[in-house]
């Protein structure tokens, strides 16, 4: 700034030979203060940009850490019971069909873990298949219905016979985190509807909704990033690490 003053008061001041020298050194200077100035402003963005993501992995590692003592305490305490008492087969059946969910549980929460980490070091392979999509949308209903402990009418499926080629593990990893996040933050009454059909021009199309409060128009892009929730209540109210959309996205994207 005193290099730019200096050169405009010299240049004001001469207006002999030394004139052009004076209007160098300002276009230098006026040059390396915005850079300067530039500098600055990108620096100040990238450390909010990397101030955000660290606050967002830090939160998603606590919802990992909530989510794995969760059902870990959960079976402990039943095998405990299990082993230290006498119980009849009623209650043996109960105990076992609560161990059952809260390992479905552990084992939704590693998958979408190791599929967001594969997602993001290697590209999608495998075989594409003929998958029955009326099928698999019917068994992506039952499984997030049974995790959630609802019933299956919860989820209204209406679904068109319609076969599409691609890698049945990709499909059935979309529409579980979509079914998931619509029974999720669904109404305090869950009512979610799965609609499949095609389009006049041959497209298809599958459609989830449900009865919950939705997302605001700005905030729709970020729901895709990897380890954002929208409200940090959700951190303690509802089950998630902020890795299914995340998912979701990428691989739409690479089935095209």
């Amino acid at each position: 700034v005193g290099w730019v003053l200096r050169a405009v008061f010299g240049a004001l001041a001469d207006r002999g030979r030394f004139a052009p020298l004076y209007w160098t050194l300002l276009s230098i200077g006026t040059l390396f203060l915005v850079l300067v100035l530039v500098g600055v402003v990108i620096y100040l963005s990238l450390s909010v940009k990397a101030i955000k993501l660290n606050r967002r992995q830090s939160n998603f590692i606590d919802s990992v850490t909530h989510e794995l003592k969760s059902p870990i305490a959960s079976l402990k305490l039943c095998v405990q019971t299990l082993n230290r008492r006498e119980v009849g087969r009623e209650e043996q059946a109960g105990f076992y069909q609560f161990m059952l969910e809260d390992l479905d549980r552990l084992d939704h929460l590693i998958t979408q873990v190791l599929e967001a980490g594969r997602l993001e070091t290697a590209p999608t392979d495998g075989e594409a298949d003929d998958v029955a999509m009326a099928d698999l949308l019917e068994e992506c209903v039952n499984t997030i219905c049974l995790r959630y402990r609802v019933p299956v009418e919860t989820v209204a499926l209406d679904a068109e016979p319609v076969v599409v080629r691609a890698r049945r593990v990709d499909l059935e990893m979309v529409f579980r985190n979509l079914i998931d996040n619509a029974v999720k933050y669904a109404g305090a009454e869950p009512r979610v509807e799965v609609a499949l059909g095609l389009r006049p021009n041959g497209g298809l199309v599958t459609r989830i909704t449900d009865n919950g409060k939705g997302i605001p128009l700005k905030a729709r892009r970020r729901i895709f990033r990897r380890f954002v929730r929208l409200n940090p209540e959700l951190e303690t109210n509802k089950p998630g690490t902020g890795l299914g959309l995340h998912i979701v996205q990428t691989l739409v994207r690479r089935l095209g």
